[in-house]
């Protein structure tokens, strides 16, 4: 029987019924719809509706179907089931099963409504907490090379073209930078979306007088939505963590990809681990970066999400309309992303570094010039001089096939009087690097300052209470 059945006379189209069912892919949310009827069972507790037994055997058939489902197997029975419209419709079949009548009176003063706004708003925070683990992991994997990395020097790019000499930890700790915002946007996320729907009714409200901080209570929440309306019809926390991730995987992108090329044969600065490598079926000499090259793509998936619930919630008039269901399925479409996060970090802490070619690149192409320019503007030239003055100088150490620091002294004062016997100490390789010296610069202090800082922000990366330990803390 369907739990709208009652003011029909004519049975549902039987391929309308099986195209419009939501269990084929809601049934990730077992575990939610389960906590949350838990929840929902002590409300109706302390409103009188149901009695201390009947709370505590509805309480124990919920978790008896829980763990009855919980495997591969039981999984599948749930996505399979021959009847079952949707999650909410599955849970109260089995209770039904489990117990009889009293299964029934469960769905006393809710709508399905509220509850696929509960169950979303605890499956987003349950993910936005892995994907938050599996970024602090990259962080660390980062942060330890980083730390190996010592005083190794690369060329940092502009444009692709070779810009200034960097530590290598310095390029490395890049990252770590663009892991922290993305976890503190899933943050935010998270707490936005931290308000529990359970007593909103399907649109104007329950119609009991529920306490409804208790079920916010019991599943973590940090107090009930303000607005009936609001709450049955909002999907923004699913949008807004679509685009956060969107974000994460910018980044890995953009990591795989300098990967990529640095593991190129016209590059050679690292050395792709075997055990994440492939191999070609017809160049028996190839090692291919097919994970560098899987998650720059990944990107496109998770942007793909985003935008469609974009245009899904576009226009929708309030409250809930059924085109809501649609933005399960993109919400669902990313939990690759924890899994992604785990195996890069294992890639990144396995990344071989060729130091000797990276600090041979750092040296030569004239690296330099920036800071033979700001050896003129301490002599006193005008900082549009100085450079002009250094442009000509590079010509003519390029016209004669030598770095900067290989010309004579009289060779550059043809371009200046201000050069002095100071100049070559001024250009070595460390004197590059520390006239980097400020906050973020890539001077060697101010670097391992930035290293023994980002191993403190990375610790106090934190998260929610996941839906399991709410299920755990609530039986």
């Amino acid at each position: 029987m369907k739990m709208w059945s009652g003011r029909f006379r004519e049975p549902l189209d039987a391929e309308f019924e099986s195209w419009q069912r939501s269990i084929v892919f809601d049934w990730r949310l077992l575990d939610e719809e389960i906590a949350a009827s838990k929840a929902h069972a002590s409300a109706l507790f302390a409103a009188k509706i149901l009695t201390k037994d009947e709370t505590t055997k509805l309480r124990a058939a919920l978790d008896a179907i829980g763990a009855e489902h919980a495997s591969e197997a039981g999984k599948a029975q749930v996505r399979d089931h021959a009847t079952a419209e949707d999650i909410h419709h599955f849970v109260e079949l089995k209770l039904v099963e489990h117990m009889g009548p009293l299964g029934l009176k469960l769905h006393t003063g809710r709508s399905r409504n509220e509850q696929i706004a509960t169950d979303l708003r605890l499956y987003v925070r349950a993910q936005i907490n892995l994907v938050v683990e599996g970024l602090t992991k990259w962080a660390r994997a980062l942060v330890e090379q980083a730390r190996a990395a010592g005083d190794s020097v690369m060329p940092s790019y502009t444009h692709m073209q070779r810009a200034e000499p960097v530590l290598v930890a310095h390029w490395l700790l890049a990252y770590v930078e663009m892991i922290l915002r993305d976890a503190e946007r899933l943050r935010d996320c998270a707490t936005r979306l931290n308000f529990c729907p359970l007593g909103s009714g399907a649109v104007a409200g329950a119609t009991l007088a529920l306490d409804r901080t208790i079920a916010a209570k019991e599943l973590g929440f940090a107090s009930p939505t303000g607005n009936s309306i609001d709450a049955t019809s909002d999907r923004d926390f699913i949008l807004e963590y679509l685009q956060a991730l969107t974000f994460v995987g910018l980044h890995l992108s953009r990591f795989a990809e300098e990967v990529t090329l640095f593991a190129t044969a016209e590059f050679g600065f690292v050395t792709l681990p075997e055990p994440f490598s492939t191999g070609s079926s017809a160049m028996p000499q190839k090692k291919n970066p097919d994970l560098t090259e899987l998650i720059r793509s990944k990107v496109g998936r998770i942007h793909g999400a985003a935008e469609a619930v974009t245009l899904q919630l576009k226009g929708l008039p309030l409250a809930y309309n059924k085109d809501l269901q649609e933005t399960q399925e993109p919400a669902f479409s990313v939990d690759f992303v924890p899994r992604m996060l785990a195996l890069v970090a294992r890639f990144t802490a396995a990344l071989e570094f060729n130091r000797e070619r990276m600090s041979e690149a750092a040296q030569s192409g004239y690296l330099n010039a920036m800071a033979a320019a700001t050896y003129l503007v301490h002599k006193g030239v005008p900082f549009r001089t100085a450079h002009e003055k250094v442009g000509h100088a590079v010509r003519f150490a390029m016209e004669k096939g030598v770095e900067l620091g290989a010309l004579t002294l009289d060779e550059l004062r043809q371009f200046g009087a201000e050069f002095e016997e100071d100049f070559f100490d001024a250009v070595t390789l460390t004197a590059t690097l520390d006239c980097h010296n400020v906050t973020g610069g890539t001077a060697r202090e101010r670097v391992h300052q930035a290293l023994a800082a980002a191993y403190e922000r990375i610790t106090g990366l934190g998260t929610y209470t996941s839906t399991q330990e709410v299920i755990h803390a609530g039986s």
